[in-house]
């Protein structure tokens, strides 16, 4: 610890973090790209995967933003009861957005609605987006930084499936979206399936499903067979990178669920772009801090 003032500590780790992810994909994104172009045949996505890679390698040695798109920040938080800057965390983390802006730069993002006003801070009403998890007797805190940008997650789609739909529904629902608006998202892409009691639950379900890491499993074997079904299935539509035809439409497909209504399957679907750019850190209460997302970083 420095002699800093612990929510400045926290404070300059947190700018700093949100700066970085925009910067760097997280490690298992970058290992996938490796392996789907390693396994790609079609001459044309292998340009755009190299491309791609190219355009990582640029970001890395210019330290600038590997999109123009910086999207809306989100913070996703597990939050242990006890940890000590609990109160603080959500200016903590609005200040943060705030010093990610310049040191980054991020493109602002923020549009006051009715207003139709732009901040230029990336901040606004209920901006950055803060969701809260509290564990009971616990006083670390993990958080997952999210960058939603306008074409792949923000244009997410949720809906409530009578019963009658089944999981079948479930399926043609997850089909519909992607194929209607899986090419504009930047493919391949990181499906996150919420399913749920309803709409809104779902949503939250499928946004939290993209920060999961890609390959990771559904705890419930169901659950997971269906991940599967779903990746395959997915990937034999034939989008391809950027949506120009190839072997791999998405990156992999993640469920989250939650129990529901006996009269109704709430579902929602929410698409993390080729360039998905997340970040997870995990703070002890003396501030201490480990980089979950992305080996090798120094802040």
């Amino acid at each position: 610890m420095t002699s800093q003032a612990p929510v400045e500590v926290m404070t300059d780790i947190m700018t700093k973090f949100t700066s970085y992810i925009g910067k760097r994909l997280p490690t298992d994104i970058k290992e996938k790209l490796a392996d789907l172009r390693e396994a790609e045949t079609n001459p044309m996505a292998n340009v755009l995967f190299d491309s791609m890679a190219e355009n990582q390698e640029a970001a890395d040695k210019l330290n600038r933003p590997s999109c123009q798109d910086t999207g809306v920040i989100q913070y996703f938080i597990t939050a242990g009861a006890k940890f000590p800057l609990l109160g603080e965390l959500e200016d903590i983390l609005r200040n943060a957005t705030l010093g990610a802006t310049k040191l980054g730069p991020l493109r602002h993002n923020a549009v006051e609605a009715f207003d139709e006003k732009n901040t230029g801070t990336n901040t606004g009403s209920r901006i950055p987006w803060l969701d809260w998890e509290i564990v009971p007797n616990d006083d670390s805190v993990t958080i997952d930084v999210y960058m939603a940008g306008g074409g792949c997650t923000l244009p997410g789609a949720s809906t409530v499936l009578m019963p009658g739909q089944g999981y079948e529904g479930v399926v043609d629902f997850v089909f519909d979206v992607v194929t209607s608006r899986g090419v504009n998202a930047c493919p391949p892409l990181l499906i996150g399936v919420g399913v749920s009691t309803s709409a809104e639950t779902a949503a939250r379900l499928s946004k939290k499903a993209i920060l999961r890491p890609v390959g990771s499993q559904h705890g419930n074997a169901n659950a997971a067979k269906m991940e599967t079904l779903l990746e395959d299935g997915l990937n034999e539509l034939g989008i391809g990178p950027q949506g120009l035809t190839g072997n791999s439409s998405v990156m992999g497909v993640n469920i989250e669920s939650s129990a529901r209504h006996p009269s109704t399957i709430g579902v929602a679907v929410s698409t993390g772009c080729w360039a998905h750019r997340r970040g997870r850190i995990r703070f002890n209460a003396d501030l201490s801090y480990e980089i979950v997302s992305h080996e090798g970083v120094v802040l």
